[in-house]
């Protein structure tokens, strides 16, 4: 039996007929950049996810520069991020000439808020808080903290559609929030596409007319822009998609727990949910100190595997001129060395689910066999 890490087409054909039919109206409508299914989309997201407006734009990554061009956070300015963090969200901070600076990750794979405060010189501007695997950070400690000293707060919902903190949703906290619809996140599109999220008015026109060019008035710029904007096509799609998110997260949670009650491999240590956060699984993420050897052997039994993410962004060659080494941030290199995404997808199959689970409980490390 041959099982994907990740299968899109799976939740495709759980609603195909939706999906054709709504690309058949966005073709036949004659209008695709800035219209209908974009304002319909923004206004739905907004309301589901609890803010006053939604801006669509063209990517997550985007999303995040914007983000913090439009928080006005530039040249040496600080801003404080997880260490495993995807290195997108640390592009997000330097494409703008600020500076990352690197927190620990928690027993919870996330932003470890207890070591924040010792991160924070009077160059900080702000916090960017990265809800990964689909679970939240602790946002009640985060905001105190930034409150009291007068930081600003990024939320990066990238992997967190749906999730709660504390029964708030993720995304409703901080100053601005970020989110991808890459295919394959929670809400995924068809291609790329993404969203910020604000309570505030003179962010979100901001982000507006930044995303156009600079402009509010066509062929009239006020400053040097982007063309960054979510289509209308993506956006009818995710239009649809947002119909059935809570039920693609209640079922990511069904499996979830599965895997969570089914593994009995002392070796393998499935990822932990932190008390106040639901967790909507974007990846089902687990711990092994043998994880190249379990990689290969699942590998071997047509088990297909994903690490998220092996290189964290302090040793890439991109951030090289960051001048840290390799041991500077023992949790996260640790983190990149053990975790494995397993194959969870909408639409797996009880067969294929009973297959893992059986070759993760088989497995033994060529030491111990």
């Amino acid at each position: 039996m041959k099982i994907l890490a990740n299968n899109l087409k799976r939740q495709y054909e759980l609603y195909a007929s939706e999906y054709e039919e709504k690309a058949l109206e966005v073709l036949r409508s004659g209008w695709y950049i800035l219209g209908k299914e974009v304002s319909g989309f923004e206004k739905e997201f907004a309301d589901y996810i609890g803010t006053k407006y939604c801006v669509g734009l063209a990517s997550g990554l985007d999303a995040l520069w914007i983000a913090f061009r439009a928080l006005g956070i530039g040249p040496g300015d600080e801003v404080i991020v997880c260490g495993n963090a995807y290195i997108a969200c640390v592009m997000g901070i330097t494409i703008n000439g600020a500076v990352p600076v690197f927190v620990e990750p928690d027993a919870y794979d996330n932003l470890d808020a207890d070591r924040i405060e010792a991160a924070i010189t009077p160059a900080a501007k702000a916090i960017l808080a990265v809800h990964l695997y689909g679970q939240s950070c602790d946002m009640t400690k985060i905001m105190d903290i930034a409150h009291r000293h007068g930081l600003k707060v990024v939320e990066d919902c990238a992997q967190s559609h749906g999730t709660t903190w504390q029964g708030k949703m993720c995304g409703t906290f901080g100053d601005i929030s970020c989110f991808s619809f890459y295919p394959t996140k929670g809400l995924g599109a068809f291609g790329d596409a993404g969203a910020l999220l604000t309570d505030h008015e003179e962010y979100a026109d901001f982000v507006r007319m930044f995303r156009n060019y600079g402009s509010r008035i066509h062929y009239q710029n006020e400053v040097v822009g982007a063309n960054s904007r979510l289509d209308e096509l993506q956006a009818g799609m995710l239009r649809v998609k947002l119909t059935h998110l809570d039920e693609f997260n209640e079922e990511r949670c069904r499996l979830a727990e599965r895997y969570n009650t089914e593994i009995r491999n002392p070796l393998i240590t499935p990822l932990k949910t932190r008390p106040g956060s639901n967790n909507t699984w974007h990846q089902y993420v687990i711990h092994c100190p043998y994880r190249d050897e379990l990689m290969n052997y699942l590998r071997d039994n047509e088990i297909g595997t994903l690490i998220h993410y092996p290189i964290p962004p302090h040793l890439s060659e991109a951030y090289a001129y960051l001048g840290h080494e390799k041991g500077e941030y023992p949790i996260t290199e640790k983190y990149a060395n053990e975790v494995l995404s397993l194959p969870f997808y909408n639409g797996m199959t009880e067969e294929e689910q009973t297959f893992v689970i059986d070759k993760l409980n088989q497995f033994k490390p060529d030491q111990e066999k």
